[in-house]
């Protein structure tokens, strides 16, 4: 037995549930099986606006197998508090309360039958008749009535600092430049779904969540029961990125139906209903001002935002964010309006705000640069905020110097020519361009409960969850070390709204919030265990100074002594063999009041352009981040690099085309909703800079699953515009747009 062991936390430990996983047996929210549980299938409108004005449900309720239809007509009637959004657990949902109709594919009926077949089959058999309105649904011709989008996370929507036209008149170099970005769904692997059971008037929900709190509390508040008579269990997630972060229609539905027919009812969405009633990320429109001086100071600043939102609630895309922390500048000025359509609702999509923001600034601060004739990377650095320039904070630490020149030695960055279209490698058009990319670091409260039993054992619960992002095995890796245990000694359970509150798993913000909470309750049980050792006239440890002690692969002992220790199992043993329990709760103090807190990163993209059939190969990226003190080496770099991924997806080729007449996707379904496959991805290296940040929790540990990326489509956009000479300004960058 050794007195010293390395850290887990850092290392790049391999998933605990891995082989769960990769052998099919790790439970899904659809996987679960409950005794006499039916199939139900939501029914959706045909229409953008208007009336139900018929519904012919008799040939559906005389199919095989139909246990009930429900509609408006006869679905169980809901408080107004059902109504209410407070995003981002509860929204405006259609639970069949009334004949409205506001944007086509809003659940209009559910079909419940004893198999998914079954119901299939009716809900092809309902019959429904409308009486339309006219929809307002073209983004271009509703801008007019665009609207203050209000106050955004707790934001203003609009800031100004200082005299902007003053400043844009008096600069030596002016730019004002417009981007677009379009609607992206999220298609995670696996749909939505949710099993719903009741008992008497609690409720069981087996749901695929990245919160099952939120859940828990958003699906009390429709039944109007307390929140304790609804459990959520979410033991895994097949990929959210935001669209699993709220409690839809589906959910409730399926509890309505399961009420209704008094039996466990599963509601699976199809891929296409993937494009319907669970949120998006909202087509927006940029329009940048940029003033600089001659040698490349940015002197004024402003960014104004329009982005579409539902006509039943308001979801703004906070695209200007970002642009009031990122650079210094002398003035600054920043705004978000909405426009109603009737489409769904909008929601969190990976990096929301930040990742289409990053687009057209990190575009527009390439453009100045070629007016000036300045390197991109230099203006950059002449415009480097080393505090917040919105707020004057100081960063709580910031190592994006460092990532700018990482990024730019190991990728080359000396090798670019200066001039546009001027690097070729036959009909190639080969670029190189770069953009920053950033994330706010958040952190909500979080609890967490350990117990380590008399066979050695230590088991770690909280109530959240793991989207695939490796919480499991960063949990047990944070508790293994505070308990002084080896790995295998450690159980993580999480995904049950049971179990010690934790907040959704959005935001980057779970490692942050739960780690420090595993810590506390762990380090509870180690003071209990080494106060037990000192205090047990048994131990070889008796009256020894606790501060002396550690804990090493499960054996307490003194500090550099490899002898005379006593194992935990023994010393709990001798005490009855009662487990030694703790619960702890973690939350941010008055950090947030005195630093601004944000992870930074820089990439550099090497893209190449057919110049004949104008198709766009991205072979090459190389990113670096400052993230704080990242936990595990192995699933961080999964998490930048899935990031980096999404990226490309945006720049290149995602983008749900809405038809304006009335309202449907067009390409709603993934054979034609393109994301990148493995043929697309080129040669990616992620570097992580050092970087120590005492501020922002106890592990230092800043959120990684969103930075990847945000500054993406920039950098691609920037090295698309190296080498052709063209600047496409309008998401994605199709071969249309080059050729």
């Amino acid at each position: 037995m050794s007195a010293a062991r390395a850290e887990l936390s850092g290392q790049p430990v391999s998933r605990v549930d891995g082989r769960l996983k990769v052998c099919g047996q790790a439970p899904y929210a659809a996987d679960f099986r409950l005794p006499g549980m039916v199939h139900a299938v939501i029914v959706q409108s045909t229409i953008a606006k208007g009336r139900i004005r018929q519904i012919e449900s008799g040939a559906a309720l005389n199919a095989p197998g139909v246990l009930a239809v429900l509609t408006h007509k006869n679905a169980i009637r809901l408080s107004a508090a059902a109504r209410q959004a407070s995003p981002p657990e509860s929204r405006v949902l259609s639970l069949l309360q009334d004949d409205l109709v506001s944007y086509n594919g809003q659940p209009v009926a559910v079909v419940v039958a004893d198999t998914l077949e079954h119901a299939r089959h009716a809900a092809r058999l309902l019959v429904l008749a409308y009486e339309p309105a006219s929809a307002r649904l073209d983004f271009a011709l509703a801008r007019q009535y665009a609207r203050d989008a209000g106050s955004i996370l707790g934001q203003p929507s609009h800031t100004r600092r200082g005299d902007l036209d003053a400043a844009m008149a008096g600069a030596a170099q002016r730019l004002s430049l417009t981007y677009t970005t379009p609607v992206e769904h999220h298609n995670p692997l696996e749909p939505h779904a949710s099993i719903a059971s009741w008992d008497g008037d609690k409720l069981t929900l087996y749901d695929a969540t990245q919160g099952v709190s939120g859940a828990r509390k958003a699906v009390a508040g429709i039944f109007s029961i307390a929140p304790e008579k609804v459990t959520v269990i979410c033991p895994f997630v097949g990929g959210g990125f935001g669209c699993k972060g709220s409690s839809w229609s589906h959910v409730s539905l399926a509890a309505m139906a399961a009420r209704k027919i008094g039996r466990p009812v599963k509601l699976v969405l199809d891929r296409t209903q993937m494009f319907g009633p669970v949120g998006n990320r909202p087509r927006t429109e940029q329009t940048l001002r940029l003033g600089a001086a001659a040698d490349g100071a940015l002197t004024a600043l402003a960014h104004d935002v329009i982005s579409e939102t539902s006509t039943i609630e308001d979801w703004t895309e906070p695209s200007a964010l970002v642009t009031r922390m990122l650079y210094a500048s002398q003035t600054q000025a920043t705004s978000h309006r909405l426009v109603s359509l009737n489409i769904a609702t909008p929601t969190f999509t990976r990096a929301p705000g930040e990742a289409s923001g990053t687009f057209a600034l990190e575009c527009a601060l390439d453009e100045m640069a070629y007016k000036l004739d300045l390197d991109p990377l230099e203006l950059r650095l002449r415009n480097y905020a080393e505090r917040d320039p919105g707020d004057g904070k100081p960063f709580s630490s910031k190592s994006l110097r460092e990532c700018y020149r990482l990024g730019a030695e190991h990728f080359g960055w000396t090798r670019r020519s200066r001039q546009p279209a001027s690097m070729r490698d036959g009909r190639w058009q080969i670029g190189m361009g770069m953009a920053t990319a950033t994330y706010p670091t958040r952190r909500s409260p979080a609890q967490a409960q350990v117990r380590v039993s008399a066979d050695g054992m230590a088991l770690v619960r909280c109530g959240t969850q793991d989207l695939g992002t490796g919480t499991y095995t960063v949990m047990t890796q944070v508790a293994a070390d505070a308990l002084g245990l080896p790995l295998d000694r450690v159980r993580f359970e999480l995904g049950d709204s049971r179990m010690p509150a934790a907040p959704v798993s959005g935001g980057s913000q779970t490692v942050a919030s739960v780690a420090p909470a595993v810590l506390a309750a762990a380090l509870k049980v180690r003071a209990r265990l080494i106060d037990m050792a000192i205090t047990d006239a048994r131990s070889p440890l008796y009256q020894k100074e606790a501060a002396a002690l550690t804990i090493v692969d499960g054996m307490i002992c003194e500090r550099g002594q490899n002898a005379g220790g006593d194992a935990i199992a023994a010393l709990i043993g001798r005490h009855r063999g009662q487990p030694i329990e703790a619960e702890a709760m973690a939350m941010a103090g008055d950090e947030k009041k005195q630093f601004s807190m944000h992870a930074f990163g820089a990439v550099f993209v090497e893209a190449w352009v057919d110049a004949e059939l104008g198709t766009v190969r991205v072979p090459r990226i190389v990113a670096a981040y400052g993230v704080g003190n990242l936990l595990n080496a192995k699933t961080g770099r999964s998490q930048l690099m899935g990031g980096i991924v999404w990226g490309i997806g945006m720049a290149l080729s995602e983008e749900t085309v809405r038809d304006v007449r009335n309202g449907r996707h067009v390409n709603g379904n993934l054979a034609e909703y393109h994301v990148p496959v493995n043929a697309d991805i080129g040669h990616i290296e992620v570097l992580v800079v050092p970087e120590s940040d005492p501020h922002v929790n106890p592990l230092g540990a800043k959120g990684i699953g969103e930075i990847g990326i945000t500054g993406v489509a920039g950098a691609i956009g920037n090295a698309v515009y190296h080498a052709t000479g063209r600047r496409i300004r309008d998401l994605p960058i199709t071969l249309d747009k080059l050729v």
